[in-house]
């Protein structure tokens, strides 16, 4: 191995809580590290070396940072993918690579490359125009999920269709927000899970413990690990993480969530090729975090141990309903007290309802007792703006 290889330079395009968290893991060993992101404040400002103030579709921006760096990574898909693969054919090192970037960035496009690769994934349609919807109402059946295949994330680009009345005004709706929309079976699940996996330069992978995920309002809720499946289960869920780790040649690590439908059949519902919200639990219930092991992949370092510790319960903290402005955390202290309680509140200079403002962990002895512990946790912590603190 190179012996001069943590002297690499580190380029992150985003600087969210995502960013933050990799510069975070990466400090453990001093690497040095430049960000690219519009907001001269984003989380991750306080924490890089250097900070490139630009868009993330500005190309000029995104040579400026490989530039500067000796690897490129990302925290999120919305980026120019050919502005990378300008930096590829420089001989810019990045990962993802632009060319998986672009296939995962379409949603569509992504579930039909899955199922060429004969992953398990669930009956989708392409949607042309409104006047193909009657006909697949008759062949998906209602209700049915009409989807944007880009700009959707957290929810948004959704709707639920229950019958043909709703079909011409959702797809109005959509296709407002996106040039492309299709269609997809609604799958009646039994329980939504995710694995990362981790894959080195080498091509050698490991996976996390699955997780199990529970939305509200379409933004994730919470996660458990381990998730409540069954052996076999957890075995195929690993093994279609890595398969897809394969197929797009990755390098770092990738988030595939799925659902466990009332057969108990696994079924893919998306990729992102980053660590991921769900994973967040691994920073203090497992040997090596997926910050940690995303970093170690892409400068070309072993992969660590992705053994966990102990059962864990991860929930988002999200700006409250009826507050924008400057954040206040409320209840901190009192949160804090709790035996296993770990709090990672992103540095956000703003508020807004249902924004990701940060998010606790509870390891115990249990599942059981983490969701107790989790329970208490979250009656103590309120993210208000502090305009409005005073009224509390």
């Amino acid at each position: 191995m190179n012996k001069n290889i943590l002297k690499q330079r580190l380029g992150i395009i985003g600087g969210g809580q995502l960013g933050k968290m990799m510069l975070q893991a990466s400090s453990t060993w001093s690497i040095s590290t430049v960000v690219l992101d519009p907001d001269s404040s984003c989380p991750a400002s306080a924490f890089c070396d250097e900070l490139i103030v630009a868009g993330f579709q500005d190309e000029k921006g995104l040579e400026s940072i490989a530039k500067k760096s000796d690897v490129l990574t990302c925290e999120f898909e919305h980026i120019s993918t050919e502005g990378l693969k300008n930096l590829e054919r420089k001989g810019y090192i990045v990962y993802p690579r632009a060319e998986s970037l672009k296939i995962i960035q379409n949603k569509y496009d992504q579930k039909k490359f899955l199922k060429e690769k004969g992953l398990p994934v669930g009956t989708f349609l392409s949607v042309n125009n409104s006047d193909q919807l009657h006909q697949i109402g008759e062949e998906l059946g209602y209700p049915y999920m009409l989807k944007t295949a880009t700009e959707a994330y957290d929810g948004k680009g959704n709707q639920l269709v229950s019958s043909f009345e709703q079909a011409p005004e959702a797809y109005e709706f959509l296709s407002k927000r996106s040039d492309i929309v299709y269609a997809e079976a609604f799958i009646d699940f039994d329980r939504e899970i995710s694995v990362l996996c981790c894959r080195g330069k080498d091509g050698k992978t490991v996976t996390y413990p699955v997780a199990e995920n529970i939305h509200k309002n379409s933004i994730l809720y919470e996660t458990l690990a381990p998730a409540r499946i069954t052996n076999s289960q957890e075995s195929e869920a690993k093994e279609v993480a890595v398969k897809i780790s394969g197929v797009f040649d990755a390098v770092g690590i990738f988030c595939v969530e799925m659902f466990i439908d009332k057969k108990g059949s696994i079924l893919i519902n998306e990729v992102a090729p980053r660590p991921h919200n769900s994973g967040h639990f691994t920073i203090e219930a497992c040997e090596t975090s997926q910050f940690e092991n995303h970093v170690r992949a892409v400068l070309g370092l072993p992969l660590g141990s992705t053994r966990q510790r102990s059962p864990v319960v991860m929930r988002n903290l999200l700006g409250t309903p009826d507050h924008a402005g400057i954040p206040v955390i409320v209840g901190a202290e009192k949160a804090l007290s709790i035996e296993g309680f770990h709090l990672h509140y992103y540095g956000k200079e703003q508020t807004r309802p249902h924004r990701k403002m940060g998010h606790f962990t509870v390891l115990a002895d249990t599942l059981e007792s983490a969701i107790e512990k989790a329970d208490l946790g979250e009656v103590c912590l309120r993210i208000v703006s502090e305009s409005s603190k005073g009224k509390e």
